[in-house]
């Protein structure tokens, strides 16, 4: 089953909503992704949790999945209405917390075919992990161009 996960940066607004919407739609309707992957930490995420549920009404066959980059057992975080899980990387129990959202991105990157970003600024982590993704060979679409 092909596989997305998002980058962003946190302070993303809503203005990206439309071309993520058609994003999302292409990576459905053209690439056959099936299984979507995104984050709870920032606005970027939280812009994507609301177009992935507006696209799993229209698309009830997709699987959307929170990440959870803390061991479930230390903070307990629920789906977001609409989801269908959560989703804690293997390997990640002896992870310094301090690394834990970073070693969960890159695990992500490591397991999926695309990714979908929104990355404009150039120093940052966001855009450090796109071109992780890069190097990892995964199909990036990225809404931002960085500067």
């Amino acid at each position: 089953m092909s596989s997305c996960f998002f980058i962003g940066h946190r302070e993303t607004m809503g203005e990206i909503y439309p071309q993520l919407e058609a994003a999302i739609e292409q990576h459905i309707t053209q690439f056959g992704v099936r299984e979507f992957i995104v984050g709870n930490y920032g606005g970027f995420d939280r812009v994507v949790a609301r177009a992935l549920v507006a696209a799993k009404a229209q698309h009830p066959e997709i699987v959307l999945l929170l990440l959870v980059p803390y061991h479930p057992a230390e903070r307990a975080i629920q789906a977001p209405p609409g989801f269908d899980g959560t989703f804690y990387p293997p390997g990640m129990e002896n992870v310094p917390r301090k690394f834990a959202i970073v070693r969960a991105n890159r695990y992500m990157i490591e397991h999926v075919n695309y990714m979908i970003a929104y990355v404009w600024h150039p120093a940052s982590n966001a855009r450090d992990l796109v071109e992780y993704a890069i190097k990892q060979g995964v199909n990036i679409t990225n809404l931002g161009s960085i500067r």
